[in-house]
């Protein structure tokens, strides 16, 4: 191994206007190693990501501090020195695969702009090693030829990683690679990675805020709050012994969804604003372990016991003779939230859908495809029971979901609400149904209008739906805002959504789903999109909401842990078909269908592997 190491940052800060989103943070990636960063939307960890490729988009500057890649200054390369470098020596592989590819090119020609730019390879040679790219990433050559439209999310998070990897780089960064995919397609690719890192010796350093998943696959972790490094270590330590209280709250989100007893924890509080950062440890506000000095002295990353954290409180119980842990998965640090069995069926008949089938045609060229989404599906939706749809993405559930809602009909079956046929209603009819069903959306950052205040947002469906009165529509609208835990609620009323935490967002979205009084609730992946930290405190909410109004929840989502917090019971869908239902105990811990298994399997579960 070479001397130097390949990545050196040393007290690099990074700013936006007024915000100092990066605080004095050094560390060293090794030529080969494989090192994930993890922390909550907000912490700093892409713009760290950023400043590492000179990718930080406008106002974003490097306010101090050097990167150094193989010994040359990032920070002070030029335009032509960095294009040399990206591609060539350090790639990125983006969040978002739906954004990652140019939607008008072809994936040849997007691979192609690359090569050709950067070699000398030109027509047939482009195209062999195109197709061997595509081979390495488990892609059938042929799809070269396909636009991303055409491609499943898996695929175009695998040809974002192909082309990350085309001209055999020596660092790549991964930023969120398998955020929104589902388990068996995320485990798919990360395996893939660590397969090829492994095989071709390249550095990754890989950004997320899901921690089960990193300590799989990352020989160190660091973990980041508030703009800074707050622990370094050897992933397997970390496991054993986390120094920082906000890494065991972290670790406190995940648990064996197997186990005869579940419980996920969640942190509560928000991160802090960063314009200008407060005085003392910024953690101290949420953590359990607070003692004087965190309040007033900002800890410094120093050595304690088997790596390096920020953290008072590590310090001195390192100095007393041994670290303090005390484990986050029994709840006692955080609050918990705990799975439950209860018996199915012990609520009222609400939904029924009854041996539905839907079926797609798409055509390309002069051929029509036929897609069978949906087939000979049945089951019942309870008052005051969550019932789990879970599959992995493309297996039918959004289908099913949008049929539930009256947004698609079934080609043959039939989907009924009382003496209602949801199938055949038209215009003021299916409107009318729609006030006793409502969605809670997967994405909270794009359920809610920007432009708006939440005091709107709630606003319209209780006077479209309920005609309130615009005398009364402030106390409604606050008593929204209560029901779902926000309080005071007059502080949120004429705030806009970017000024709300994600759980703050998810929370105003749910309490929008409320306004109509619904019979019936929707929740398509309503968690998928949220830091781990907060997880279990929107089930929490969900679970509550579900219980003390009997309303009948549709929890779709790819996540058995979850579903093992929330429902009653799980219906498992593998391309249209149910092929396992029950309750939810004994789905999961006695699954019968192989399909079932490998969901389960690919649950991230640092402390069972």
């Amino acid at each position: 191994m070479p001397d130097q190491p390949l990545v050196d940052v040393r007290d690099l800060r990074v700013s936006y206007g007024a915000t100092q989103a990066v605080r004095d943070v050094s560390f060293q990636l090794n030529h080969g190693e494989f090192v994930g960063l993890l922390g909550e939307s907000g912490s700093g960890k892409t713009t760290l990501g950023n400043a590492l490729l000179r990718l930080l988009p406008p106002p974003g500057r490097i306010a101090g501090g050097t990167v150094r890649f193989d010994g040359r200054d990032i920070t002070t390369a030029g335009r032509e020195e960095l294009r040399g470098l990206r591609w060539r020596e350090m790639s990125t592989v983006f969040q978002s695969s739906m954004n990652s590819l140019n939607p008008v090119l072809s994936i040849q020609t997007q691979f192609r702009d690359v090569i050709e730019h950067h070699t000398s390879l030109r027509g047939a040679a482009v195209r062999g090693r195109v197709a061997e790219l595509l081979e390495m990433v488990m892609i059938d050559p042929s799809y070269m030829r396909f636009y991303p439209h055409e491609l499943s999310g898996g695929m175009k998070q695998r040809v974002a990683l192909a082309l990350a990897l085309a001209l055999r780089p020596r660092f790549v960064l991964l930023d969120e690679p398998t955020t929104g995919l589902d388990v068996i397609v995320q485990r798919s690719i990360l395996d893939n990675v660590r397969a090829l890192q492994r095989e071709q010796g390249f550095a990754v350093l890989l950004i997320s805020h899901d921690l089960g998943t990193v300590m799989e696959v990352s020989d160190r972790v660091m973990v980041m709050y508030a703009g800074r490094i707050v622990e370094d270590q050897r992933s397997a330590t970390m496991l054993a012994e986390p120094l920082h209280p906000y890494t065991r709250g972290l670790l406190g989100a995940y648990a064996d969804p197997r186990a005869e007893t579940v419980e996920i924890a969640y942190i509560p509080g928000r991160p802090p604003d960063l314009s200008p950062p407060g005085q003392g440890c910024l953690f101290a506000a949420r953590c359990p372990e607070v003692i004087d000095v965190c309040r007033v002295e900002d800890p410094a990353l120093v050595p304690v016991g088997p790596g390096e954290t920020a953290c008072h409180v590590a310090r001195a119980a390192h100095a007393d003779g041994g670290t303090r842990v005390r484990s986050a998965r029994t709840g006692e640090v955080f609050t918990t939230s705990t799975g439950r069995e209860r018996p199915t069926g012990s609520g009222a008949d609400v939904l029924t859908v009854d041996g539905v089938h839907r079926t797609y045609r798409t055509r390309r060229g002069l051929r029509v495809a036929e897609v069978r989404a949906v087939r000979d599906v049945s089951f019942t939706l309870r008052a005051g029971t969550v019932t789990a749809l879970v599959g992995q993405s493309g297996s039918g559930k959004t289908t099913l979901a949008r049929m539930v809602t009256g947004v698609e009909r079934p080609d043959q079956g039939a989907v009924t609400f009382g003496d209602l046929r949801v199938d055949r209603l038209r215009g003021r009819g299916l409107r009318s149904y729609r006030r006793h069903v409502q969605l809670v959306f997967q994405d909270p950052f794009a359920a809610l209008n920007p432009a708006r205040t939440i005091g709107y947002t709630l606003g319209r469906p209780l006077v479209n739906y309920q005609g309130v009165s615009r005398g009364e529509l402030r106390s409604r609208v606050e008593g929204l805002l209560e029901s779902v835990g926000l309080s005071p609620a007059a502080a949120f009323v004429e705030k806009f959504p970017h000024q709300l935490s994600g759980g703050q967002q998810q929370r105003v979205v749910v309490a929008r789903a409320l306004a109509p009084e619904p019979e019936i609730i929707v929740a398509d992946e309503p968690i998928s999109m949220l830091d781990v930290s907060i997880r279990a405190e929107i089930l929490e909410l969900l679970d509550g909401l579900v219980r003390d109004r009997g309303i009948a929840m549709l929890y779709v989502t790819h996540d058995l842990l979850s579903a093992r917090v929330l429902a009653d019971e799980v219906l498992v869908l593998h391309r249209g078909e149910l092929v396992e239902r029950g309750p939810t105990v004994q789905v999961i811990r006695a699954a019968r269908d192989d399909y079932t298994r490998r969901l389960l399997d690919a649950v991230p579960n640092p402390f069972g592997r």
